[in-house]
């Protein structure tokens, strides 16, 4: 007996010691591997990379930031039959188990036995677990930490906040090239086109089979293996009583369906504003908040005017290209033996040319130029089997002025199909000259419209805001309006004369001239700007001082430093197109500064608002209900940089450009229309910038490498024409809203040439000019002696001056 109890004792005792060196290994595993696992806190904190989407201003989608594309979707707005799906395949025991499975750990063993295949027994808890560790490679080590990991999670989150993370950070492939796809709510919209909400049985099953591995089970490459997957999980789901046996049965009889949605519909119009978007964020917020932030962007384009400004900025740059001459194909591809269709898809082509097509020429024979299409790739990017092929009409190649011969097989060209004509296409080029449109609300300074170049796809170069180009005369304004601003009068007579200007001891003096180069003696300052006298604005800039015109100059956002000397006054230093617009918009609002925008509100992940553009107050908006009281007011503090009756005096005076000036072209559009040309010189740059009462729009045309655009180019030529083309259909629908005359302008009736107040009998030749309080011309005038004695002011003089000053 005492034998007996001396042997248990030794079994107790030995146990004992194993015990404790056992308790002592695992205390020491534990403490080994759980060093740098992350603590309860930092696991609550968690956040998962979610894209930043940008809408437009009619709420469509324009575009997506993000390594990682995600929507996250909390747990209670997660269709049940989402979530049906995933458990079934992924972990049936979610609710059940602790973090780890010990079931599944003992099925999957005896499955791997059984079959010889490798199969997992991580719990969705262990996926997520993935997350916070810095690589997926398959070792013990990894997988020890991995399993503590879960286990301080289940210890950290409700069952319910696991399964959130992980049906929104689990990765689901990519269907769209370029685009990998995170969490169920990106998969459903990439994958089918659709809401996670509106998914079906078999397309939730189709997404549940994808975390094993997107390449294996792809709708496209791995069709079959998709499909025994996806009914795979269809029967474990009626097999788990998430769904009958006959909805089972119907849901595996369904296609996959998988249909790739059209993301981004307004994409090719908008690459330059949604990368100009980009940038901003960027730089306000660092690329870490823009790529995994969450953050909700709401822009000012407006999806309409942006399609209209982008057709009117190309149509015009083509008309240009078209007029000097057709330089020869995009390359030549050998036919040879080739399939023409591979041949030609090899050829890289512009992406956002629409509907433009990239060909190659089959056969000139008999004068009838035979080409083939570039073949379309479907979604997994292969090229199609189909061909197909067309003639370009000798009318859609009139312009090269030699036919056929121009061409030959194997050319690859660009070609656009004739409207009405099945397989009749017009030939196409890139063009060498480019350009940038902006269209801006003049009150709000929000950019409803934006093109910076003919292709984003062939250059990412901004030129509305990137290229900095001498604005010629369009600059002419903001030296008019510092003169209107000091002492001068619309009827102001200034001389249109030659005028030399002394550089200094040992520098060359500069003379000036007019673009006609002629001179036409005395005209009122109204008529320098009309018609767009350079001698008459370097007199008027001489007068009122560069050192007052470079401030006003600041003012206007034009230059930030403009250099104080009288070459200055005609445009000879560089800005942006953005920027010009902007400091017209200044003239049109009445003289108040805006700022430009491309955004109007940015809320975080969470939906509140962090940035907003309009910081206006509005006084009583407030109020919970009305009972009587004045209606909410919006108080506008901006800062006023010009006297409204100034601003309004140069907007009468660039009407006249549309009407009498160098832009009437813009006449034809019927409506109330302000704005100036602008040439430089050499012609290398061509600008019309202009505005209705509630639109400003700019337009600069010329070459990345400064080069001239022909002995006749103008602004009026070329610029103001793409603007007509804009503003008839961003006009077309508004009434025809005459310029605000603020109060103190007064309107008088003078003659148009001389600037003097009409007589009472006099029409033809007179206009309605704006007036500040006490500058109008007198009633009558001194009268002069027939024979004036010597050195008498001569009548006509006297009569100019007391019109506003002879210079």
């Amino acid at each position: 007996m005492r034998l007996i109890l001396r042997f248990f004792g030794f079994l107790f005792s030995a146990g004992a010691v194993v015990f404790v060196l056992l308790a002592a290994a695992g205390a020491f595993f534990y403490w080994k591997y759980s060093q740098d696992l992350p603590d309860h806190a930092a696991l609550a904190n968690y956040e998962p990379p979610v894209m930043t989407r940008l809408h437009a201003a009619d709420g469509s989608l324009l575009a997506e930031y993000a390594r990682e594309r995600r929507l996250y979707l909390p747990i209670q707005a997660m269709p049940k039959i989402v979530v049906a799906a995933f458990l079934s395949a992924e972990d049936k025991n979610f609710y059940k188990h602790g973090g780890i499975d010990p079931e599944g750990i003992v099925r999957a063993v005896l499955t791997n036995a059984k079959s010889g295949k490798k199969q997992g027994a991580s719990t969705i808890t262990q996926q997520v677990a993935k997350n916070f560790l810095l690589t997926n490679e398959q070792t013990l080590d990894r997988k020890v930490r991995e399993a503590l990991i879960a286990l301080r999670i289940e210890a950290t989150y409700s069952k319910d906040k696991i399964l959130e993370l992980y049906l929104n950070e689990i990765f689901l492939g990519t269907i769209v090239p370029g685009r990998n796809l995170h969490g169920v709510a990106a998969a459903a919209l990439d994958y089918f086109g659709k809401s996670v909400h509106e998914l079906t049985i078999n397309e939730a099953a189709y997404l549940a089979a994808l975390p094993k591995g997107p390449n294996n089970y792809h709708p496209y490459r791995q069709t079959q293996k998709a499909l025994d997957r996806r009914n795979e999980i269809i029967g474990l789901m009626a097999q788990n009583g998430y769904i009958t046996r006959e909805e089972g049965d119907a849901a595996r009889k369904m296609p996959l369906g998988v249909n790739p949605r059209v993301a981004f519909p307004n994409a090719a119009n908008a690459n330059y504003f949604t990368e100009e978007v980009r940038r901003e964020i960027s730089e306000r917020y660092g690329e870490k908040k823009l790529y995994e932030g969450g953050l909700s962007v709401r822009a000012t384009l407006d999806p309409k005017m942006q399609a209209w400004a982008r057709k009117a900025l190309v149509d015009g740059l083509i008309r240009y290209d078209q007029q000097h001459g057709w330089r020869g194909p995009l390359t030549r591809v050998d036919l040879t033996g080739r399939d023409w269709g591979m041949a030609v898809a090899e050829v890289p082509a512009l992406g956002d040319v629409a509907p433009w097509r990239l060909a190659v020429v089959l056969s000139t024979a008999g004068g009838s130029v035979q080409v083939g299409l570039q073949p379309r790739r479907e979604a997994s990017g292969a090229v199609t089997k189909e061909r197909e092929t067309g003639t370009i009409l000798p009318d859609g190649m009139r312009w090269i002025g030699r036919g056929a011969g121009a061409l030959s097989a194997g050319d690859v060209v660009y070609v656009e199909a004739m409207e009405g004509g099945r397989g009749q296409f017009r030939l196409r080029q890139k063009p060498e000259l480019s350009g940038a449109i902006v269209a801006m609300d003049p009150y709000t300074g929000r950019v409803h419209a934006m093109v910076g170049g003919f292709s984003f796809d062939e250059s990412e170069f901004n030129r509305a805001t990137q290229a900095q180009r001498q604005p010629g005369s369009s600059f002419k304004p903001i030296v008019y309006s510092a003169a209107l601003d000091n002492g001068y009068t619309p009827s102001s007579i200034v001389q249109d004369s030659p005028i030399t200007i002394e550089a200094g001891p040992g520098q060359e003096a500069w003379t000036p001239s007019n673009y006609d180069g002629k001179s036409g003696g005395p005209h009122t300052l109204r008529y320098g700007i009309e018609h767009s006298k350079n001698l008459m604005t370097v007199r008027l800039a001489k007068d009122v001082g560069m050192p007052l015109i470079a401030e006003y100059a600041r003012r206007f956002g034009v230059y930030d430093d403009m250099l104080p000397v009288l070459p200055m006054s005609l445009g000879a230093g560089e800005t942006t197109v953005m920027r010009m617009v902007t400091a017209y918009s200044m003239l049109a609002n009445g003289g108040r500064r805006i700022r430009p925008t491309l955004i109007d509100r940015i809320q975080d992940r969470t939906g509140e608002t962090i940035y907003r553009h309009d910081n206006r107050k509005c006084v009583g908006c407030d109020a919970e209900k009305w009972s009587g009281q004045d209606e909410p007011k919006l108080v506008d503090d901006s800062e006023q940089v010009l006297d409204p009756l100034t601003a309004y005096q140069m907007v009468s005076i660039m009407e006249g450009v549309v009407q009498r000036g160098t832009a009437t072209i813009l006449k034809q559009i019927g409506k109330p229309l302000a704005g100036k040309t602008g040439t430089t010189n050499d012609a290398k740059d061509a600008w019309f910038v202009g505005f209705s009462p509630d639109l400003a729009v700019g337009v600069y045309l010329g070459f990345d490498k400064p080069r001239s655009l022909g002995d006749r180019a103008t602004g009026g030529g070329l610029a103001a024409p793409i603007v007509l083309d804009f503003l008839k259909n961003a006009l077309k629908d508004k009434p025809p809203t005459p310029f605000r005359v603020p109060p103190g302008i007064k309107l008088i009736r003078v003659s148009a040439s001389s600037g003097m107040r009409a007589g009472s009998g006099e029409g033809a030749g007179t206009i309605l000019e704006a007036f500040k309080p006490g500058t109008a011309p007198p009633d009558a005038y001194v009268a002069q002696p027939a024979a004036p004695p010597p050195g008498a002011v001569p009548p006509d003089a006297d009569r100019a001056a007391q019109a506003g000053g002879l210079y």
